[in-house]
């Protein structure tokens, strides 16, 4: 089974020679080099597409492994043989025997240091799983390979889509089915169909260019999500969903993509590849939206939910508050009752105040006579008089003046400056 395919390199490096023209009548002949010959051989081969993409099936013979792990062997049919070099990156895994029977996929090429034509495989599988099963089986094993299966890669579908791309052929009835699935479940998504064919020669670069028309939409219209789907088929029928372009376009899509092809039972690449797989288109529609009578009832439930919660927090507040206002009733003091023990404290210290100020006038009287009665200005009043020298000092002894000091005495009712004439001490006296 070919497929698309641009000329390798030695085809390019051929293409460059200048060809080797046939000679004309009457000219002479010319000698060519053996590469200049291999190069166009090479080249003549490399463009051609059936060549350089094909599946051969024979007979294994001749079968022997290098030290680098490259297998060689021939493909036999009868009389006939064709040397194949399987190499080491890609038979990886690969089961061959002598006297097998097997399909090989490659490319015919040219092994210039000997002049050999061979094959340069890239997958062998048992001969009897047909044409069409091995190549999708190449094809899924290179993709895994690569990480494109890989689940933690698979991105998850968007809960609440507003907009659902759809890239399924318009006139089947898959495209109706999920619009009534979806008109039934949630009506509130914006359907865009991507119109594809889904078999045949150019199903599979149809599909590609749906899901890229899809991703070619004014932002505003972008979808969300992507369904990629078909009905039910025999595997030739289903074959564009396991051509590598539709897998690889389905990897590079920024959009999570649901794959839905064919029956319960039936599987493509694309499955593996997409975000997630379903069973059946309708089953597409089921997945990629949410169910509205599903949700109306959630919101219901929720709703009676809410309410109860409120209805049963109001009643443990309103238990609070009464028990908050039953307890500040019973702490609440009485007007009345603090108003007679008020007097009754106003009255006990009126009481000890006067008791108080009584006690503290009798001890200042007390206090006071006693100053007076100290008092050396109050015995003035009685005659007696204050004599102080000349220096201020106060004369308590006679000893303390000496004739012609003067003196001043202080008497009750004034002061008299005098002067001693003379002093007598006992009986002396001095003048």
């Amino acid at each position: 089974m070919a497929r698309k395919a641009s000329p390798g390199y030695h085809a390019r490096r051929a293409a460059q020679r200048p060809p080797v023209a046939a000679p004309g009548p009457g000219a002479p002949l010319q000698a060519h080099p053996v590469a200049e010959i291999l190069d166009r051989l090479e080249g003549l081969i490399g463009s051609d597409k059936l060549l350089a993409d094909l599946w051969i099936e024979g007979e294994v013979r001749g079968l022997s492994r290098s030290a680098a792990g490259h297998l060689y062997f021939r493909l036999a049919d009868d009389d006939v043989q064709l040397s194949c070099a399987f190499f080491a990156r890609q038979n990886r895994g690969a089961r061959l025997e002598q006297g097998d029977q097997v399909l090989a996929h490659g490319r015919i090429a040219i092994y210039k240091p000997r002049g050999d034509l061979q094959m340069i495989v890239d997958a062998v599988q048992p001969k009897g799983i047909g044409v069409l099963q091995a190549e999708n089986e190449r094809i899924r094993a290179k993709l895994e390979a690569e990480g494109l299966f890989a689940p933690e890669r698979k991105r998850p579908l968007p809960q609440w889509p507003r907009r659902i791309g759809v890239v399924t052929s318009p006139a089947g009835a898959v495209w109706h089915d999920i619009r009534n699935v979806l008109a039934r479940r949630w009506p509130l998504v914006r359907l865009t169909l991507s119109p594809s064919a889904v078999q045949g020669a150019d199903a599979a670069e149809s599909i590609v260019e749906g899901i890229a028309r899809l991703l070619d939409l004014p932002d505003d219209d972008i979808p969300d999500l992507i369904i990629v789907c078909r009905g039910g088929g025999s595997p030739p029928d289903l074959q564009a969903y396991n051509e590598e372009s539709v897998a690889r376009a389905i990897f590079a899509c920024p959009i999570p993509i649901i794959s839905a092809v064919g029956h319960e039972t039936d599987f493509t690449i694309a499955d593996f590849v997409a975000d997630h797989r379903a069973p059946t288109p309708s089953a597409a529609a089921e997945i990629a939206v949410p169910d509205l009578a599903e949700q109306l009832r959630r919101v219901g439930s929720l709703a009676a939910y809410l309410e109860q919660m409120t209805e049963n927090r109001f009643e443990a507040e309103k238990m609070r508050v009464s028990a908050l206002h039953e307890r500040l009733e019973r702490s609440a003091p009485d007007p009345a009752g603090l108003r007679v023990e008020l007097h009754a404290q106003a009255r006990a210290l009126e009481r000890a105040i006067t008791d108080a100020l009584g006690g503290r006038a009798l001890r200042i009287a007390a206090d006071r006579s006693r100053l007076d009665a100290l008092n050396p200005y109050a015995t003035l009043e009685r005659g007696y008089a204050l004599v102080t020298g000349p220096g201020g000092g106060l004369i308590g002894s006679a000893a303390q003046v000496q004739a012609g000091d003067t003196l001043a005495i202080r008497m009750h009712d004034g002061e008299i400056a005098a002067a001693a004439t003379a002093v007598s001490i006992g009986e002396e006296a001095s003048e």
